[in-house]
């Protein structure tokens, strides 16, 4: 899950220098502004599952982390 979510990272920065690439050179600026809201989705999405929970557990954490509901 880690290097998923690494992998995540990094196209998300991929994302964001392409559109400033595209940004800069003018004519595909809407391109661009689509590249920006997906490295932002991507990166909500990151932090969605990295944040601990109030016991300190994450989404990421795997099944190990993850609550017992089976009594």
């Amino acid at each position: 899950m880690s290097t998923a979510l690494s992998l995540m990272v990094l196209t998300a920065l991929a994302l964001v220098g392409g559109a400033v690439f595209l940004w800069r050179r003018g004519g595909a600026r809407r391109q661009a502004i689509l590249m920006l809201v997906l490295a932002a989705v991507m990166a909500i999405n990151v932090a969605i599952w990295a944040m601990p929970d109030g016991r300190g557990r994450t989404l990421a954490g795997g099944p190990a982390a993850a609550p017992s509901t089976v009594r």
